[in-house]
């Protein structure tokens, strides 16, 4: 198995990058696109546990779109093969305490799809 190959890496910060600035603008449908649609897909939050994509869809359409941007501290993207990654980051929102953020993306018909993420909080 190649590890980091260069052409998946730059599709996976692409996907990557379109997803974190539908994060932070509350972009939806692109959230949603970018999740894939599967009762396997999971989303551990920092304060929820979401286990389908429907589940996944009706937090995030529920979600206030208040104080949602943040500045990224540290990105770490690691390829495996041509169909899989993960993308590891550190977090930074205004008024609230650091956070870290690992996502599974797999290479679908589709596209790049995270099919399991988890977000959570660190003690300052």
């Amino acid at each position: 198995m190649k590890i980091n190959l260069p052409a998946v890496l730059a599709e996976v910060h692409a996907a990557f990058d379109r997803y974190e600035q539908a994060l932070c603008s509350n972009d939806v449908a692109v959230l949603d696109e970018l999740f894939w649609d599967s009762p396997h897909t999971l989303r551990y939050g920092a304060g929820e546990n979401l286990y389908g994509f429907a589940a996944i869809q009706a937090f995030r359409s529920a979600r206030s779109p208040a104080a949602l941007a943040r500045t990224v501290q540290r990105t770490v993207i690691t390829s495996y093969g041509e169909t899989m990654a993960t993308a590891n980051i550190e977090f930074l929102r205004a008024g609230s305490r650091p956070g870290r953020q690992s996502q599974t993306w797999v290479k679908m018909e589709q596209g790049w799809r995270v099919v399991a993420a988890h977000v959570s909080l660190i003690e300052a």
